[in-house]
């Protein structure tokens, strides 16, 4: 036979294989990301087990293609200020990552976190702030517009509070005490006089253990995972707000490439993974205080005073924010002021009026 096929022009042998072979769908690889890891990472869970797992269900059971993920979490690929570089550049298909992380880039899209104190359930959070990107269609566009990549969908961490080394009671015990946190829920502290520290989860726990800082501003879910409870056990419920601010993208090109079926399938399911975030979030919220109890943690809630001086100290940050975002020729106004609107249509009273001029 391969003599045959050194006399045969080469269409003439694929016409040949065709016709003895069996159909062979197209079959299409596609690399997944993020820079946090999977375990103590919810919205990473869910790439993997609902989003990646069911597009490569539909793509199988409703198209003559085939869809194969190359998972690569926890950095392996891409690390969690550089998810957005690596979607852009293709080194990653699809990614998912903290808003938080691209402070410079993505400004206004951190846009809940200027507004501290808001919804303190992740699905009203999250429904406020798909209300805002549907009215303000510039915060999907400019992402395929500077950053060559197709916006799939909103995550959200659940409601934020402070775990520290030491116990503490009022703003004033905080005063000069180095706390860790993302990036844009920093100036949280400034107001008050505590000291923020630019870190990062993966490195949180040697951090508190060295004393490189004394508290973390975080979600429960991840400060249990990540077991801060152990070098800081005090963890002080404060409610910050949960926080719409993990998206899901892809490359531009790389889904262009796509068959229409499998595109159309990859968006869906994008949509479906924003839709579960916000109730997925509610349980993990719950399970994660559950779980620092049981693992030794030293609960308590912030009294209500407390809180409101805190929420009062930051009344002048969403009006800085905006200024800083209108002076870089960004809708601040209209965004920041449809937050604001959309949590008191699904039932949030702020702590504070902000005021944006």
């Amino acid at each position: 036979m391969k003599h045959l096929f050194r006399h045969l022009a080469w269409p003439a042998v694929a016409g040949m294989l065709a016709a003895t072979s069996p159909a062979f769908a197209d079959s299409f690889t596609l690399r997944i990301g993020s820079g946090h890891p999977q375990g103590p990472t919810p919205y990473v869970n869910s790439m993997s087990e609902f989003f990646a797992a069911e597009v490569s269900k539909r793509v199988a059971e409703n198209t003559d293609h085939e869809v194969v993920f190359i998972e690569a979490y926890g950095g392996a690929i891409a690390g969690v200020a550089d998810t957005l570089e690596s979607v852009q550049q293709g080194i990653l298909d699809i990614g998912a990552f903290c808003i938080c992380f691209e402070p410079s880039k993505m400004f206004l899209h951190n846009f809940p976190y200027y507004l501290a104190f808001g919804p303190q359930k992740s699905s009203d959070a999250i429904a406020a702030a798909r209300s805002v990107y549907d009215t303000n269609p510039w915060l999907k566009e400019v992402m395929t517009d500077e950053y060559g990549q197709r916006f799939l969908g909103l995550g959200v961490w659940d409601n934020y509070h402070l775990g520290t080394k030491d116990e503490w009671n009022t703003v004033e015990d905080l005063k000069g005490v180095k706390v860790g946190g993302a990036g844009p829920n920093l100036p949280w502290l400034d107001y008050i006089q505590a000291i923020p520290v630019q870190s990062t989860l993966p490195e949180g726990y040697l951090a508190l253990k060295t004393g490189v800082y004394n508290g973390w501003l975080m979600v429960p879910s991840a400060y249990n995972g990540f077991k801060f409870y152990e070098p800081a056990p005090y963890y002080t419920l404060i409610g910050f707000g949960a926080m719409p601010v993990i998206m899901m993208t892809m490359n531009e090109a790389k889904l262009a490439s796509l068959p229409a079926d499998v595109q159309a399938i990859i968006l869906e399911v994008g949509a479906e993974w924003e839709e579960g975030n916000g109730a997925a979030m509610d349980k993990v919220q719950a399970s994660g205080l559950a779980k620092l109890a049981e693992n030794g943690a030293i609960i308590k809630t912030l009294p209500e005073a407390v809180r409101i001086e805190w929420a009062e100290s930051l009344s002048e940050f969403p009006k800085l924010q905006t200024a800083e975002a209108e002076g870089r020729g960004l809708p601040a106004l209209a965004v920041m002021q449809a937050y604001i609107d959309a949590a008191k249509e699904v039932g949030h009273d702020w702590p504070v009026e902000y005021k944006l001029q």
